[in-house]
């Protein structure tokens, strides 16, 4: 897939929480979408609101905005809201797979996390109370745009494909591996999964299979690859979720992490504690940045 020949967009909401407006950023400059939508959620994906934004944007019907979008005036929140699940793919990179000593996965590994770990792109990461061993996670997020069952190939499943945002899948190594054999209470502490900054439309974004993915930890960079080491590709990752859960328009799937984590680095492995800084940056999908608090 190329790259669109019509001019990009990214959808953003702006405010503090549960009290966001929706924006779009196009041509450098931030527009008003509440003439248009009072949010970007489910519905808004599900009734063509890319689309129609696009529209509104070519007849220049959109307020401008003062903010610039970037977290430096108003709070910048998940692009997406109140999805209602966050599906995970665990072990998607091959190289991710043999840091941590695991088998290849034959077939994708999946798992959840709660919707209400979602927060913005520049929003504290909590360490948990009790915690040791919190990490790290770069992953290209997938956010679905129309209701997704028993997909048959991976053309119908790229279509119910509305956008992709940059995910930081936030764990707890000791919750998620050492306390009762599941991965999901290692998974769904607050503030978990910062998204964002914004969605960019799926058509905005070319070879997704070719994105290159960073993060730093306190501006040491430790992970740096691309999503052409994915194990399963995105359209075969949404396909076969399809075979098992319906995914309905809001839903975010995390698609996996490159190698870099702390998990996998040698002892004394450096888990994030207070005060640690954590930035991301996907190719197309902006960057992102966290401080570490204390729950």
């Amino acid at each position: 897939m190329t790259l669109s020949t019509r001019e990009p967009i990214q959808l953003m909401r702006l405010g503090p929480p549960d009290h966001e407006r929706p924006a779009v950023r196009h041509r450098g400059a931030l527009y008003d979408l509440l003439p248009l939508t009072a949010d970007i959620d489910g519905s808004f994906l599900e009734a063509d609101g890319i689309e129609r934004v696009r529209a509104a944007l070519a007849r220049k019907e959109l307020p401008m905005l003062d903010d610039p979008g970037d977290g430096s005036a108003l709070r910048v929140g998940a692009p997406i809201a109140r999805p209602t699940k966050v599906v995970c793919i665990g072990l998607n990179y091959k190289k991710h797979a043999e840091e941590t000593n695991a088998p290849i996965p034959t077939e994708p590994v999946l798992f959840m996390k709660a919707a209400d770990t979602v927060v913005g792109a520049y929003d504290d990461v909590l360490v948990p109370r009790g915690s040791t061993k919190t990490d790290w996670e770069v992953e290209l997020a997938v956010v679905i745009g129309k209701t997704a069952r028993y997909l048959q190939s991976h053309a119908e499943a790229l279509s119910c494909v509305a956008g992709y945002a940059i995910s930081n899948d936030v764990s707890e190594r000791e919750f998620q591996l050492e306390r009762g054999g599941q991965w999901d209470k290692g998974k769904s502490c607050e503030t978990f999964n910062p998204l964002g900054p914004w969605l960019v439309p799926a058509d905005d974004v070319g070879d997704v299979q070719q994105l290159d993915l960073k993060l730093w930890v306190n501006g040491q960079l430790r992970q740096n690859l691309s999503t052409s080491d994915m194990i399963f590709p995105v359209a075969e990752v949404v396909r076969y979720v399809s075979q098992f859960l319906v995914l309905r328009p809001g839903d975010v799937i995390n698609t996996g992490t490159p190698p870099g984590v702390a998990l996998g680095q040698p002892d004394p492995k450096p888990y994030l504690r207070k005060g640690d800084v954590m930035e991301l940056e996907i190719q197309h999908l902006g960057r992102q940045r966290q401080s570490l608090g204390q729950a």
